[in-house]
């Protein structure tokens, strides 16, 4: 079973999701989400590849009146 969260450097990443069957099919797709502002690790599990991320945020917009 995969996890879909992880700890990094005391920093909580996601699982994307999909599992990669190579090391350069992963990193292509980390290579992608670096370039959309997110951080990445990919870690080896059995015989596939994983990639996890994370985004912090940096602005919050909110739409509508404010609640009384």
């Amino acid at each position: 079973m995969i996890d879909k969260s992880k700890i990094f450097e005391g920093n909580k990443f996601m699982w994307d999701g999909r599992t990669y069957v190579n090391e350069g099919e992963a990193k292509s797709t980390e290579e992608k989400y670096r370039k959309n502002g997110f951080e990445t690790k990919i870690i080896k599990e059995e015989n596939q590849y994983l990639i996890y991320t994370r985004r912090e945020i940096k602005e919050i917009v909110l739409e509508g009146p404010a609640p009384p």
